[in-house]
């Protein structure tokens, strides 16, 4: 199964964003000439639509080219309130869902985590890769959640390697000292919870019933997300 990166809404977004800040940019330069000079010819050239096109379509080769530029930019907008996960209406995902499969995970020490085994406990899953900019801007915020739960002993987290490559996934882990545990898949996995796109996360509560599925970035550090977690643990 090819895996692709979920960008179609982050990038609108982000493109928004970089279209708004270049008109922001642009009227304020504008005024500035008007303060400075005199109609003139030079004037007229610096007003010209050519500013506002040059610095957005340099925008947008930075968002394309540059994965790391890409998931900054999307967590500055989780942080302005866009991404955020709608934990309001959680039961509709079994509507997709008809049953749980004990899907197998493998961790980084070739430990195997049966998730029929995990039965009882809330389990948070993750499907994400290095490459991918909608992934490496929510990983903060997963590995903040994780971080606050830790200590509670009916939440499980799963961090998938959807590329099966450890070799880069631990290095990419510990150079942002993220502590949540990093697993990959041992067995197949259905498009149900899996479905050629990342990152995507599966919320499964303690009757193995799935209460939550998203494709997509997201804003995991939302204090709903921590409440709705402590709520279904219990």
């Amino acid at each position: 199964m090819q895996i692709t990166c979920r960008l179609l809404t982050d990038e609108y977004y982000c493109c928004l964003f970089i279209k708004k800040c270049s008109y922001q940019l642009a009227n304020r330069y504008n005024k500035l000439i008007d303060c400075a000079m005199d109609r003139s010819s030079v004037k007229r050239w610096l007003k010209m639509p050519l500013l506002l096109n040059s610095l957005f379509f340099i925008g947008l080769v930075v968002l394309v080219f540059n994965p790391t530029a890409k998931a900054v930019l999307i967590n500055g907008l989780m942080k302005v309130g866009l991404f955020q996960p709608d934990m309001a209406e959680p039961a509709q995902a079994n509507n997709t869902f008809a049953a749980v499969p004990d899907m197998v995970f493998q961790d980084t020490n070739g430990r195997l985590v049966h998730l029929a085994s995990q039965k009882g406990k809330v389990i948070f899953i993750n499907f994400w890769a290095t490459w991918c900019s909608p992934c490496i801007a929510e990983m903060p915020a997963i590995n903040e959640l994780y971080e606050k739960l830790k200590s509670n002993k009916n939440v499980v987290f799963i961090i998938v390697d959807a590329d099966h490559d450890f070799s880069k996934s631990r290095p990419f882990m510990a150079r942002r000292h993220f502590t949540m545990p990093l697993y990959q898949a041992a067995s197949k996995i259905p498009e149900s919870f899996l479905n050629n796109a990342i990152p995507t996360t599966t919320i499964i509560d303690r009757t193995g019933k799935v209460v939550f599925h998203h494709e997509g970035s997201a804003d995991y550090g939302n204090p709903k997300v921590l409440a709705y977690l402590n709520s279904i643990s219990k």
